[in-house]
């Protein structure tokens, strides 16, 4: 779930996402099955273009546009670290946090972001991942400008960030960590969090 290309940084799964097209997927597949099987029985008796088999026959597209969108919402909602800064994209928007603006990184269990009233916003898809590791950026600057990277976190922007915090489940939030850590300056790099070490390249 973290796809790698020459000269290109990684692009880490946002799970978030990615449950979802696990969930939704069935449905689409379903609309296409039966779709498929009203239709081979409608040709079979000759009378597909009837009112009554034509409605069965619409389930093809409707489908076939479901599981696109959903594919293609998985494969918008990542995480990348650049040169510039970490860029968190949704479908429709994306934004980029400069290294400077920056608090802490930290690869902590996922269930720390949602303690006392936040425990309500754990949705069913992710419990599989509540205790696991993930990617916690905490960020500087005053209410404005954190309320200004909240709006562009799309859908999950409720359950990616909760005051100057955002965490994002990863695959591997540990090797998203370091990959951010190497671009902070030293002092923000001693104490990560993660759960494993790796000595930074000089």
């Amino acid at each position: 779930m973290s796809d790698a290309s020459p000269g290109k940084p990684t692009r880490h799964q946002n799970l978030y996402a990615h449950h979802l097209w696990q969930q939704q997927r069935f449905f689409a597949g379903m609309l296409i099955v039966i779709g498929l099987a009203f239709t081979g029985y409608a040709l079979y008796r000759g009378q597909l273009f009837t009112a009554g088999y034509a409605v069965w026959t619409a389930y093809i597209p409707v489908g076939l546009a479901l599981g696109g969108a959903i594919l293609i919402f998985r494969w918008r909602n990542h995480v990348r670290v650049q040169e510039d800064g970490v860029k968190i994209s949704t479908v429709l928007s994306s934004i980029t946090i400069p290294y400077d603006d920056i608090r802490s990184v930290k690869a902590l269990p996922l269930r720390q972001h949602f303690q006392d009233k936040r425990s309500k916003m754990i949705a069913p898809i992710m419990k599989q991942h509540i205790d696991k590791p993930a990617l916690f950026l905490r960020l500087r600057g005053d209410e404005t400008e954190l309320a200004t990277v909240k709006k562009k976190l799309g859908i999950f922007r409720g359950r990616l960030m909760d005051e100057e915090t955002i965490a994002i489940p990863v695959p591997d939030a540990d090797a998203v960590v370091w990959e951010i850590s190497a671009h902070l300056p030293e002092r923000l790099g001693q104490n990560q969090g993660g759960a494993r070490r790796r000595k930074r390249r000089r």
